[in-house]
């Protein structure tokens, strides 16, 4: 027997927090080892190609391909420890609201695995979905948790959870997320640089 729910669904970098944690965790990556630097053609030849295919899957991980298990494991806590720090000042506050008028709060995320659900352990999330990335070569996806890859991790869910999901809210700051936005009774477009309701 399904039952329906209410949800409000948040994305993350540019909704809940300033900046992105992909591009936070390139930055400490070329500020703290020389192998991306070394990788550097490759970066560039597929932000090149990110021109050429925006919704492509072989562009992301090109860029990434200098990201080591062993990177994942030494970069990673700093990076969340510092990019928690761009959080918005409402964040925590609004989840739990919505969380206190019963809802079922999802949040789904493009970026990595290995920096979201840690980025948002302190939110209480009821779900969290982000891009699932290989251990052992890290720059490659198993699901890149972007555009409407969005709507089928929360159909996912939904289903294992026996829900008909109604979506009445979702937060977002990207054009990327209609495909999630569209299926939502009210958008919230936040501005990504100041974190206020556009």
């Amino acid at each position: 027997m399904l039952k329906k729910v209410n949800v409000v669904v948040f994305d993350f970098d540019g909704t809940l927090s300033a900046s992105d944690s992909n591009y936070e965790f390139f930055k400490y990556c070329f500020k703290h080892s020389i192998r991306p630097w070394l990788f550097l053609p490759c970066v560039i030849a597929g932000l090149v190609g990110s021109r050429l295919n925006y919704r492509g899957l072989w562009w992301r991980e090109h860029i990434r391909n200098f990201i080591t298990p062993k990177m994942v494991k030494d970069f990673s806590a700093d990076v969340i420890k510092l990019h928690k720090q761009n959080r918005f000042g409402w964040a925590k506050e609004v989840v739990a609201k919505e969380r206190s008028k019963g809802n079922k709060v999802v949040l789904i995320s493009a970026s990595p695995d290995y920096l979201v659900p840690h980025l948002v352990s302190d939110m209480k999330f009821d779900a969290v979905f982000c891009s699932q990335m290989d251990k052992e070569k890290p720059y490659k996806y198993k699901f890149l948790c972007w555009n409407k890859n969005k709507v089928i991790a929360l159909d996912k869910w939904a289903l294992e959870n026996k829900y008909i999901p109604n979506v009445v809210r979702a937060y977002s700051d990207s054009m990327s997320d209609m495909p999630i936005m569209e299926i939502a009774k009210e958008q919230v477009w936040i501005n990504p640089k100041t974190g206020l309701r556009k």
